[in-house]
């Protein structure tokens, strides 16, 4: 039987079995916890480990640098050399890669690389736990029941190549999703939360939150679709700013295909955005959101490439005080389009200035306004002006003078999250939040609420 090397050994092992001109290594280490309930009571938990490990060869030709990428689950020693040869013999069937640079080299090694994985498990969960029984109780007695998940995950990703980089992050990923419903599930309420270790999330206030918008959808009004005042909380603030940065390559802007483009050519560089003072910005060191402070890419894509891998990632604005300050490039596409280097990175926050809550926002609102849960099955419509599509969920309530007076029906919106910040009329406090729809891929935000005065809800919706 085969040992099972350690993570660093593994990623030693293969660059010293390469035969082509270049090799990167990336060994991710995975552990997750998990717990589920439903109806106040919890139902499953459970721990899963694994390894995965992407094996990237670079092949020097006449033509260019020519890359082939390899990535296997479980890999023992006794994998490496196949999945070594396979990544080399990608490489050398491959044309050159566009997006070719000499590897990265001169980054100072991690004083960890040789360290054991960090691990989670159930322990993570400790004080946790016994605080949800606390909720499940007081939702029992106050007739409501609980619905939801808690899942934490810890990456330790060894990254090494054969310029001599060795590098290694741990990454934990928290994610808390409470729903209640009414005992004749006529009525539903949402909050979620991110959270890197569960000491952090409080179930209680969560349930206590979600009983209160439980009492406001006592009483149900109908409205049509049109353009209403609406205040978005911060998560679905960050559901419409995640895909903005998604979509914030710097080549398709200079190409002239995103909402980033200069009519006539060139990009919306150094335009004023928003009339609030909004810095939307990612830094790899933000507090509570702390994420990978170098590259990490195990494909290659519009705004990532595999030749990065290890490269310093260091504070980023990317609209400062209104205005577009970054686009997101990688090296090659920083030269391309002669702008600087800003890869991506992996958490986002909103600045604008605010000192009010959402409670407060609500309290300040004057006429009618619509106060928003969240949103989901959010998707493009049209790229030139990144349009989106998507639907509420989980309670849209009316506000009146100040006062939630009711629950509405739920509406399909056709927005733009860049035209939302030119019309942004007030932004909150900024607070840690944990997107609806891509909390699955994206988890480390921190934005505020946003008071837009025409917020388009184009179609009623029948979705809960």
């Amino acid at each position: 039987m085969s040992r099972v090397s350690k993570p660093y050994e593994i990623v030693e092992q293969a660059l010293e079995l390469s035969t082509t001109d270049g090799l990167v290594v990336i060994a991710d280490e995975h552990s997750s916890a998990n717990l589920r309930w439903a109806g106040n009571a919890l139902t499953t938990n459970g721990v899963t480990r694994g390894r995965t490990l992407t094996v990237i060869a670079t092949v020097d030709g006449a033509e260019g640098t020519a890359s082939g990428v390899v990535s296997r689950s479980a890999v023992t020693a006794d994998d490496l050399e196949p999945l070594v040869r396979a990544a080399e013999a990608a490489a050398r069937g491959a044309g050159p890669a566009e997006d070719a640079q000499p590897l990265v080299s001169g980054v100072p090694s991690s004083p960890d690389f040789t360290d054991a994985p960090a691990e989670t498990g159930s322990e993570v969960f400790a004080d946790f736990a016994p605080a949800l029984g606390d909720a499940f109780a007081r939702a029992r007695s106050g007739g409501r029941e609980l619905y939801g998940f808690a899942n934490h995950e810890l990456t330790s990703t060894y990254l090494g190549t054969s310029t001599g980089l060795r590098l290694r992050h741990d990454q934990p990923t928290g994610t808390l999703e409470l729903n209640a419903k009414s005992p004749d599930r006529t009525r539903s309420a949402w909050a979620g939360r991110s959270t890197r270790d569960f000491k952090d999330v409080d179930p209680a206030a969560m349930d206590a939150e979600l009983a209160q918008r439980l009492r406001w959808a006592e009483r149900r009004i109908d409205l049509p679709a049109g353009r209403y005042e609406t205040l978005l909380p911060p998560t679905a603030v960050a559901d419409l700013l995640i895909y903005q940065l998604w979509s914030s390559a710097a080549r398709d802007a200079v190409e002239g295909r995103t909402v980033f483009s200069q009519p006539g050519g060139g990009t919306r560089l150094g335009e004023t955005l928003a009339p609030l003072p909004l810095t939307l910005r990612s830094d790899p060191h933000a507090p509570g959101l702390e994420s990978a402070p170098f590259v990490i890419a195990h494909s290659s894509g519009d705004s990532a490439s595999v030749f990065d891998n290890g490269l310093p990632l260091a504070p980023t604005d990317w609209i400062r005080d209104g205005k577009l300050e970054r686009l997101t490039t990688t090296r090659h596409s920083a030269a391309l389009t002669g702008l600087p280097v800003a890869p991506a990175i992996d958490n986002l926050v909103l600045d604008g200035g605010g000192e009010r809550s959402l409670e407060e926002m609500v309290a300040a609102t004057t006429g009618r306004a619509l106060l928003l849960t969240c949103l989901w099955y959010i998707r493009e419509v049209d790229p030139a002006t990144l349009l989106l599509t998507g639907l509420t969920r989980d309670g849209v309530y009316l506000v009146e003078d100040g006062q939630v007076v009711g629950e509405v029906n739920n509406f399909r919106f056709n927005e733009s999250p860049v035209d939302l910040l030119s019309r942004a009329s007030e932004a909150g406090r900024t607070e840690k939040t944990l997107p609806r729809e891509w909390g699955d891929w994206f988890t480390r935000a921190a934005m505020p609420a946003l008071r837009i005065p025409d917020f388009n809800m184009s179609s009623v919706s029948q979705g809960v």
